[in-house]
């Protein structure tokens, strides 16, 4: 049987990073009796974990991809639930494709043998709609054809099907959640692994030009990361061992419109930069969330709304961390 999360010891791998930290808020919050987060911290931060740490929660500036480094931390903590959020950022494909597609099959094969040999009850890994590439049909849902266009899309594509071979093989407790294009606090706005909305706030926070790649018209499934935690939440009892979802707001967003409202909501006038396109970036992601829709009551915060408060967040945290 399925431990809930309300009372049992949670790990996160990958949990001091933008979703990861969100989502260790998210699980003390429903009662998670203790949550454990194991992050190398290439992109992760440990001030992410600030207000989870304060209530209790235990970090380890540990590497996932080193199999002994998990097997210590089983070994001093009876672990009930693992969250997989580990990854190397999209961009970091770009100038490292055999570490990043590496990284993301590492991890899961190293979870997937701790759990396979009974240290675990329970792995939640999380996928991405990249591993989808440009839609072929919109929109997008769970048996759309998996065509990676990245080395980071091939790597989660290839930890895909490795959680669902070792479900069959070994009759494991296991399922992935595929979230879209999550938004909000605490996502990198840093260095060239950046996201476009805090990378664009950041810019002109500094009093630099912002950039747009491309046409501006490729689309993206945008949804604000609470969202994404509180699903997932209410998923987990409900997902059948082997099964995927996508989390996602049914709609899309222009990526020339998201620079434009990021410019507006930082009171920014001045010219957007043009530039090329970087290449193998998908055009189209415009998912179906009818499966999760039918599964659980889902909240979904308005793009407009989600993108304003995540402004008004970036602005304080810039300002509390150059000041």
């Amino acid at each position: 049987m399925r431990p809930k999360i309300k009372g049992s010891n949670i790990l996160i791998v990958g949990g001091a990073g933008f979703i990861g930290s969100n989502l260790a808020d998210k699980l003390q919050n429903e009662g998670a009796a203790e949550v454990i987060v194991v992050d190398n911290l290439f992109c992760g931060r440990e001030e992410n974990l600030e207000e989870a740490i304060a209530k209790g929660a235990v970090l380890y500036k540990d590497d996932a991809e080193i199999s002994t480094s998990l097997e210590y931390l089983f070994e001093n903590h009876d672990v009930d639930i693992v969250f997989n959020c580990a990854t190397k950022a999209l961009n970091y494909s770009f100038v490292n494709p055999s570490n990043a597609f590496e990284t993301n099959v590492k991890v899961v094969l190293n979870l997937l043998e701790l759990q396979r040999k009974g240290k675990y009850k329970t792995l939640c890994h999380f996928s991405t709609s990249e591993v989808y590439g440009t839609a072929v049909y919109e929109p997008m849902d769970e048996d759309h054809p998996r065509n990676p266009t990245t080395a980071y899309a091939a790597g989660k594509a290839a930890a895909d099907l490795a959680v669902e071979t070792y479900v069959r093989m070994y009759d494991l407790d296991a399922f992935i959640v595929r979230p879209f294009n999550n938004y909000g606090p605490r996502q990198n706005y840093r260095g060239f692994l950046a996201a476009v909305i805090p990378l664009t706030a950041y810019r002109i926070f500094l009093g630099e030009t912002p950039e747009l790649h491309g046409s501006g018209k490729q689309s993206r499934d945008f949804i604000h990361v609470t969202d994404t935690v509180d699903a997932i939440c209410k998923v987990f009892p409900l997902m059948k061992a082997g099964d995927n979802v996508n989390i996602s707001t049914d709609g899309q967003v222009q990526i020339s419109d998201v620079i434009k409202k990021v410019a507006k909501y930082m009171g920014y006038e001045g010219e957007i930069v043009e530039k090329e396109s970087r290449s193998s970036d998908v055009f189209c992601h415009n998912a179906s969330n009818k499966k999760i829709n039918n599964m659980i009551k889902y909240r979904l915060t308005p793009f407009e709304e989600g993108l304003l408060s995540t402004i008004k967040w970036y602005k304080a945290d810039f300002k509390r961390r150059c000041l």
